[in-house]
């Protein structure tokens, strides 16, 4: 028998656990428009799965594929002229963290053609209000970025900077967390997302903002990383660990988009933009060596202990290094990008665009534009 956890957030629906996927079948509309990466969604059968159930529930549905990793302006723009063609009232983001922050982002263009840049929906300029023609579903199938839950979408620039935007339009209507839709992914894809979800639960912890109820959600998520990450990477078959990994993922999400992140992520956006490192792996290999320059506070330094505490350690630095190594993920940022005289070329530029990531102003410590370089150099080096 299905497991469906149904749950009410904010006029949104949140489902989750085995067997949920047939929430698709109550879906209310006429035409539905799926957002998906590449194909192995295809191949496993689970695109086949969705559009059955949206076929079940009375809707047409097609299928815009190709969204790439760290998603472009170019390709949202793309997907929002697909939609103007088809005009769904559904949109079905179905993938990763980039398939739902493209769908997102085609979501704004679909319902607002006379925008036509990225400046458009960044401040100063006031963020448009969506529904007017499409709800947003999204059906993650990695245990990672949390969009599903999210207010928040990262689109890379034609300069191929990415910018991240936030705004509480953009939460999807209904989220379907269901473990079957992760099993397929591979260990490597595993391990990188899974340490997004803890980048995420660690950094709101530690939040400038951080409050009762994303301090619970958020210790939840830590507890379980690290005692189901490692399980689900040796073991993707056993939909009992992917369901953990989902559930600490969308958790991580809830709190993050209430109280935001930190620095971790501001230098993780910069790498990407620069190196084009994926958005878990930078996280991963960054999150030890910011956990050690934020416990110079002593406020940071208490609460990176409680959460040592909860994955069983003493020295929580210590314990996610630990974690990395089990994962096969490298120790410094030189194993990524091996040429150093290019990495220090533009240390300047890198701090400079950390320093200016709305991630920063929640940090515990926030470092000026050198102290920013400096970090850069110690991650590098390790």
């Amino acid at each position: 028998m299905a497991i469906m956890r149904p749950m009410k957030l904010a006029g949104s629906e949140l489902m989750f656990g085995k067997g949920c996927l047939e929430h698709v079948k109550t879906i209310k509309g006429t035409r539905a428009m799926i957002v998906m990466s590449g194909g192995s969604l295809a191949r496993n059968g689970i695109l086949d799965k969705v559009r059955g159930y949206l076929k079940e529930a009375g809707l047409v549905s097609e299928v815009f594929q190709g969204v790439e990793p760290d998603p472009s302006f170019a390709t949202v723009m793309q997907g929002a002229k697909a939609m103007l063609e088809f005009e769904p009232d559904v949109i079905v983001a179905l993938g990763g963290g980039s398939a739902m922050d493209a769908a997102k982002g085609m979501w704004i263009y679909y319902e607002h053609p006379e925008l036509t840049s990225l400046a458009d929906i960044m401040a100063p300029n006031p963020f448009p209000p969506l529904r007017t023609k499409a709800r947003m579903v999204c059906i993650p199938s990695t245990s990672g970025t949390a969009s599903e839950v999210s207010r928040s979408i990262v689109i890379t620039d034609e300069h191929k900077v990415k910018h991240g935007i936030g705004n509480m339009e953009m939460m999807p209507d209904i989220a379907i967390c269901d473990p079957e839709v992760t099993a397929s992914m591979p260990k490597k894809i595993t391990a990188e997302t899974g340490m997004d979800a803890l980048t995420h639960a660690v950094e709101a912890y530690v939040s400038r903002r951080a409050n009762y109820v994303s301090d619970t959600l958020a210790a939840q998520a830590v507890r379980d990383v690290f005692e189901y990450l490692p399980k689900a990477y040796e073991e993707g078959e056993n939909l009992d660990y992917r369901e953990k990994m989902q559930n600490a993922s969308m958790v991580a999400g809830l709190a993050f988009t209430n109280v935001s992140l930190g620095i971790v992520h501001s230098i993780a956006h910069t790498l990407g933009s620069y190196f084009g490192l994926a958005h878990g792996l930078a996280d991963a290999v960054v999150l030890p060596y910011i956990i050690s320059y934020n416990s110079a506070d002593p406020k940071a330094a208490r609460r990176y202990g409680e959460l040592a505490a909860l994955a069983g350690k003493t020295d929580f630095a210590a314990a996610v290094r630990e974690l990395n190594q089990r994962l096969g993920i490298p120790a410094s940022i030189a194993e990524l990008v091996p040429d150093q005289a290019a990495y220090e070329a533009v240390l300047v530029p890198m701090a400079e665009m950390a320093l200016a990531d709305g991630c920063t102003k929640t940090n515990p410590i926030i470092p000026d534009a050198s102290g920013f370089a400096e970090l850069f150099q110690r991650i590098y080096k390790g």
